[in-house]
């Protein structure tokens, strides 16, 4: 059964909450206006610098007495709009779906399970810093509507083009050819919302169906091959493109089996059983995408736009308002949990929970979880697969790792709870995968309880070698503030080319924070200076089908919203076997 699109149960009520907030968004507005024209970015403090001195003070003064009037002239309509809106949060579902309705249902699922027993899926994590104008300066980020336009459209651009590998490995070889920021035209996945065009012009791939070596969308493009090697067919069980090895987790020689050739491309390296990069393009072919701090309605409801025409399920206002029922939220909520997902798959199940220990400014976001269950496909005896998505934001202050440990017990319970709910005896779970912004790391001293939280026996982290101890080529996820408009990481070129050496990443990106009262000594001799990596695509198979088999294909930094946000996006690609003999 589809999930409803409105969040209220009837339209009536819709209607009333609709009045509500229409009182009350020119107040907010205005205060909002009225903040913002007195916290200048470091980009617009540069760019004021060519203008003549007086300018900005008497800006500063006139907007502000004129954004105060009109806050003031519009304070009593927003009152009654609160009365009426409110309320109405007591009987709201805590979030918003949209779907586009495909051409047919089997444009909506991925027929690799059906037609091979084998799958890849593509996931991504962003923090967008979407929040009100005003609020977002103070993380040196403005225009949110704008960013939110933007992001959107970069963000189409590059899970919209081609999966493309190339190697070279012949005797007048000059090295590895990295197409990245190739210029071959864009062209959409063969499964998910696959049936509309993205803003980008767009050549459809054949399908599936008519294509025997099929595997998965990842092993799509160009590979030469070596002439000292025979050539091996993709439809090939020992090909290496079919990424069919044992699973990752296992021990001996077959867990830390290399990369192929064709993976080692477009900056794609390998130093240990994970193949990585730093793209300047989003990840081609993500099927989840996962976004934190999309907290501006009319912002959300942007980049839901301009989604929609790629991922044809998309939940978004995700989170609760006002007081919320006893054993709920414990204080008054003004913004939502800024959670938005967006998917190629159908959600068949969603249910949002939110952390009731939050304090400080934290307090005032109903940071949570979100929990879904999408509908993959079918397998070859014709049994449905699903996979499990979550996705959270946790307590972001420093020094509070008490709260963070909690709410990742929470986590855990949270989506034991409702996979024990909505799992089926008849269905295949394929993936099980949690990701979002966990406002810790795993190289900072103050860290050290979140390190060591039995969350990371049960979800694995590709990027982590232990607790407290990165693996040498990750890349930290937050930078500085201050820098975010610099010539080294303004651009998704430049954000790369800084991102892989470590003597810039030093300058940019923020680094470990140190336990109370302790000096800080970092990195340790002979390690690599990684800094400060908050967000996480994690990985579970104990929960999975014992039919399938999990490996990472890639584990992606990814520099595309260079200048848009203060986070490194991260993307994580799974192939997923499932033993065909074994089915019953």
């Amino acid at each position: 059964m589809a999930l409803p699109a409105s969040p209220f149960p009837n339209g009536c009520v819709a209607g009333v909450h609709a009045v509500g907030w229409a009182l009350i968004l020119p107040c907010f507005w205005f205060l909002d206006r009225l903040i913002a024209v007195c916290k200048s970015t470091t980009l617009e403090r540069t760019q004021r610098l060519e203008q003549e001195c007086y300018l900005q003070p008497l800006k500063v003064f006139f907007g502000s007495i004129a954004f105060f009037l009109l806050f003031l002239l519009t304070t009593p309509f927003a009152f009654l709009g609160f009365l009426l809106w409110a309320p109405l949060q007591a009987c709201r579902r805590p979030f918003r779906y949209h779907r586009e309705t495909p051409a047919s249902p089997e444009k909506e699922t991925h027929r690799g399970f059906e037609l091979t027993g084998r799958a890849s899926f593509g996931f991504a994590s962003a923090n967008l810093c979407l929040l009100p104008d005003s609020l977002a300066r103070f993380n040196n980020l403005s225009d949110t509507q704008r960013r939110a336009a933007l992001i959107g459209e970069r963000i189409v651009q590059g899970v919209c083009r081609p999966h493309i590998r190339i190697f070279v490995d012949s005797p007048s070889s000059c090295g590895t050819l990295s197409p990245s920021n190739s210029m071959l035209p864009t062209s959409s996945s063969t499964y998910g919302a696959t049936d509309r065009q993205a803003p980008t012009p767009v050549s459809p791939r054949p399908d599936p169906a008519d294509q025997h070596a099929a595997v998965s969308d990842s092993s799509s493009g160009v590979v030469c091959v070596p002439p000292d090697e025979p050539e091996r067919l993709p439809n090939d069980p020992s090909s290496p493109l079919l990424n069919s090895n044992q699973n990752s987790n296992q021990q001996g020689p077959e867990s830390h089996r290399s990369a192929p050739r064709a993976l080692l491309s477009q900056g794609l390296r390998q130093q240990d059983d994970v193949p990585w990069e730093v793209s300047s393009l989003f990840p081609a072919n993500v099927d989840i995408l996962c976004l934190e701090e999309v907290f501006d309605k009319r912002a959300a409801q942007r980049l839901a736009d301009q989604l929609r025409p790629v991922f044809g399920h998309i939940l978004y206002d995700v989170g609760v308002y006002a007081c919320q029922p006893p054993c709920g939220c414990n204080s008054f909520k003004f913004f939502n949990s800024g959670l938005f997902v967006a998917s190629r798959f159908p959600v068949l199940e969603a249910e949002y929970n939110c952390f009731p220990n939050s304090r400080g400014e934290d307090a005032l976001a109903a940071k949570g979880l979100l929990c879904t269950k999408l509908l993959i496909g079918h397998n070859q005896k014709q049994k449905k697969v699903v996979g499990f998505f979550n996705c959270t934001h946790l307590h972001a202050p420093e020094g509070e790792g008490e709260i963070r440990c909690e709410q990742l017990n929470m986590v855990t319970k949270w989506i034991g709870d409702f996979q024990l709910v909505h799992k089926q005896h008849d269905e295949e779970v394929a993936f099980d995968v949690l990701c979002g912004d966990f406002n810790f790391d795993n190289c900072s001293p103050d860290d050290n309880l979140e390190q060591n939280h039995c969350l990371f026996s049960e979800y694995r982290d590709p990027c982590r070698a232990g607790p407290g101890q990165e693996k040498p080529w990750v890349i930290g996820t937050l930078l500085e503030q201050p820098t975010l408009y610099e010539e080294d990481i303004n651009t998704p070129e430049g954000l790369q080319r800084t991102l892989e050496s470590e003597d810039l990443r030093k300058q940019y990106v923020s680094p470990p924070v140190p336990a109370a009262g302790l000096p800080l000594v970092y990195p340790e001799n002979g390690q690599p200076w990684i800094g400060r990596r908050i967000d996480y695509i994690l990985y579970r198979e104990s929960s999975v089908s014992s039919r399938c088999r999990t490996e990472v294909e890639e584990m992606t930094f990814i520099t595309h919203l260079a200048g848009l946000t203060d986070h490194i996006p991260v993307g994580l690609r799974l192939n997923i076997v499932m033993d065909s003999v074994s089915n019953e």
